[in-house]
């Protein structure tokens, strides 16, 4: 077929694309209204996920899966900014990993509020100036992010969603690499790439700083005093850096789990996973048999987290995630034969165990 026919067909399908995303538009729109009436979450984690893996279901064509859930990505981001003017908070400035977890999840057509810690990233949802917030709970080479932990204590949001970010880091800088002196990040991302910075700058000094942006915005405003930053390909594109290495960290496969945190928790999927807390009595056993109720109940634990309580000292509280919905029976009785050895049990939520 001549080049000029492909196109001319090629238009045409453009012009049903158009057509049939106008329709959809219509009928979200319809659904939002129906949302606002009802009180229900405009953000449906669960509708989410089973309609991805529909879609992969059914792919058949060229595009590989990836693509086809970035392009739905995209529409299903347009939706919710139809459905009603949603407004996601995260750890700013514009950038961070966070941001760009949080435009994984949420894409392009939403409105984002960066703020500039976690706990404002709380406080926003909680006052409801924000529908949803991002927060990271854990890294792969690093671990888990104490401080997210820490705000769940207090706090009455639940968990909704996940979002894994495989985490790519580069360094950053304006002048050759022979003039550095003094590398800005986060020190998760310190953290994440120890042995390359023992390596290559053992001598430098490492200024932590709270996000990789900021980093990169300290890097190019003090260039001449021999300023760099560990960080990624768009806080470098946002402060005008080059990237001088890429993939700088020390695991290939570094990855960091974010949260979704919102006022409701998302109904059962039949692939989800629930983040609880429980502090134990102060007795001979108590951790044993508090455990004992996940492995009576054939219920997989996938993580287990200490943090000091903070009422009292030597006093731990527990994070743990499990396999599972909390509706689901396994998990419902489990919980319940948890609270006998408690002082304290709280479920953060439950959500779908995405793994994409």
């Amino acid at each position: 077929m001549p080049l000029d026919d492909i196109r001319k067909k090629i238009d045409h399908l453009d012009q049903q694309l158009l057509d049939l995303l106008s329709d959809r538009a219509d009928l979200v729109h319809e659904v939002g209204e129906i949302k606002k009436k009802e009180g229900l979450q405009i953000y449906a984690p669960d509708r989410e996920d089973a309609l991805l893996r529909r879609l992969a279901k059914m792919n058949s064509g060229r595009l590989p899966e990836r693509s086809i859930i970035a392009i739905y990505r995209e529409i299903m981001s347009a939706a919710l900014a139809l459905e009603d003017n949603l407004t996601v908070a995260y750890l700013g400035p514009e950038g961070t990993w966070t941001h760009q977890a949080a435009i994984k999840k949420f894409g392009h057509s939403i409105a984002y509020s960066p703020q500039p810690n976690f706990a404002e990233v709380f406080d926003q949802v909680a006052r409801r100036k924000a529908h949803y917030g991002v927060v990271p709970i854990e890294n792969s080479t690093e671990g888990a992010v104490s401080h997210t932990l820490d705000l769940f204590v207090d706090s009455h949001l639940q968990i909704c969603a996940q979002i894994l970010l495989r985490i790519d880091h580069c360094l950053l800088s304006s002048i050759d690499r022979e003039q550095i002196t003094t590398l800005y990040s986060h020190p998760q991302v310190f953290g994440q790439c120890r042995n390359w910075i023992l390596r290559n700058f053992p001598d430098v000094d490492l200024v932590e700083v709270s996000s990789t942006t900021k980093a990169a915005k300290i890097a190019h405003e003090n260039a001449a005093s021999g300023a760099a930053a560990l960080g990624g390909k768009l806080a470098a594109e946002l402060n005008g850096l080059e990237v001088i290495e890429e993939s700088i960290q020390d695991r290939a496969t570094n990855t960091t789990r974010f949260l979704v945190i919102g006022e409701k928790t998302c109904p059962a999927t039949g692939n989800d996973r629930t983040s609880i807390l429980f502090s134990i009595h102060d007795r001979p056993g108590s951790l044993v048999n508090a455990l004992k109720a996940f492995d009576k109940l054939n219920v997989n634990m996938s993580k287990i987290e200490s943090r000091p309580s903070k009422q009292r000292d030597w006093e731990y509280i527990f994070y743990v995630d499990l396999a599972g919905h909390c509706t689901d029976k396994p998990v419902a009785d489990a919980l319940l034969e948890l609270e006998k050895h408690c002082s304290l049990v709280k479920i953060f939520g439950s959500y779908p165990d995405i793994r994409e």
